[in-house]
């Protein structure tokens, strides 16, 4: 192959994430055709294996959307907010807000609850605006990518559905990195992606579907074509996509979720990012001025948000990433729009450490030595 001028770097961000080798090796595997008995190989132990990543049985449908965690996020409002219906928004930061987004711009009557960054759903302000707005739908994300912060969606769904309304919920950035009780939750709609803790490149939105889901799409005019979970699940009971899928990604889903599920195994995998979640704590608490940025209790099992002493700026942890790179590491300076609005606020920005997917305890351990060593002293 011709020399490119691709970095080798360890990815230390939210996503993308760092990809096994033997992952990388799994994309020479055979094309195939989506139509042909070859592809059932492929996504027949996908879907099965996906299941068991999410604790769910025959009363949950898989569906695999070509796209992202925002394509299957954006189906959930077009399939399942009918006409004239209120979608109440629920967000924690940047990605709670996209969701927001998403039912404004297709239409929705749509309405918000915010929480300060950091802070994690509260559940009596939850019933106070369920009671205000009284939706027929309510969204909330599981893990707040932006902040670092995970929502209680158990308690969080059991408020929304006691009033009657469906629940939707975004586990993009922690599916496949800690127990996700989707049938616990009872949410009707469930959306994931495969580039962040599945250990896999992007290309693929997931989503778990209920039979009440099913029957609320049925109700709902426009839900679109790629956007639409009724047409989607016509080929998914086939073990097909709607559309061409990447076929390569497809390949490499196939090896990983079969290592995830009888190599490593999955209670081995939640405890590893449990591991690595502590390790950053205690790498934090061991830094002068520098402290956890998530509510206490609700610090996500896949990422870590790290607030920065008064004295040091966002081009400073700009300046950290490029010393990091020479060192062979891709780190997050903080999500953007985030850290300007900080900022802006008179408070300090924050830095994020992704530790999710197939990163080892032995590879953060020797990241997080190489950071302490150039992080700005308080």
């Amino acid at each position: 192959m011709k020399d490119t001028p691709f970095a080798e770097l360890t990815l230390f961000i939210t996503g993308p994430t760092f990809i096994r080798p033997q992952v990388r090796q799994a994309g020479l595997l055979p094309e195939f055709g989506h139509r042909d008995t070859e592809n059932n190989l492929r996504f027949k132990p996908i879907m099965t294996n996906l299941k068991k990543l999410a604790g769910v049985g025959d009363d949950h449908q898989v569906i695999i959307f070509n796209g992202s965690g925002s394509t299957a996020m954006e189906a959930s409002i077009r399939s399942l907010v009918a006409d004239g219906e209120t979608v109440l928004n629920v967000s924690v930061g940047a990605f709670g807000d996209l969701y927001h987004k998403m039912a404004v711009v297709n239409g929705k009557k749509a309405v918000q609850l915010k929480f300060e960054p950091g802070r994690a759903m509260d559940a009596a302000l939850l019933e106070a605006a369920i009671r205000e707005h009284k939706p027929a739908v309510v969204t909330i994300t599981h893990n707040e990518t932006s902040t670092g912060v995970t929502n209680d969606i158990v308690a969080a769904c059991k408020i929304i559905r006691t009033s009657g309304a469906l629940a939707l919920v975004d586990g993009v950035s922690i599916f496949g990195g800690a127990a996700c009780p989707i049938a616990e939750s009872g949410c009707a709609m469930y959306s994931t992606s495969t580039q962040k803790s599945l250990g896999l490149p992007a290309g693929f939105g997931i989503a778990f579907v209920t039979a009440e889901a099913v029957d609320k799409a049925g109700k709902v005019a426009n839900r679109g074509h790629s956007s639409d979970i009724l047409g989607q699940l016509g080929r998914a009971g086939k073990f097909q996509t709607l559309t061409t899928p990447n076929c390569t990604l497809a390949n490499q889903m196939f090896v990983q979720l079969d290592y995830i599920v009888n190599e490593e195994g999955i209670e081995n995998r939640f405890a590893r990012h449990e591991a690595m979640r502590d390790m950053v704590a205690d790498f934090v608490s061991g830094l002068s001025g520098y402290e956890l940025f998530a509510q206490k209790g609700h610090g996500s099992a896949t990422l870590t948000t790290v607030r920065v002493p008064k004295g040091i700026s966002v081009k400073d942890l700009k300046a950290v990433k490029e010393v990091m790179r020479a060192k062979g590491y891709l780190y997050d300076p903080g999500y953007g729009k985030l850290n300007e609005q900080l900022e802006k606020e008179g408070k300090q920005p924050i830095f994020r450490i992704g530790h999710m997917g197939d990163i080892t305890p032995a590879m953060l351990e020797k990241y997080l030595a190489d950071l302490g060593s150039v992080l700005p002293k308080a």
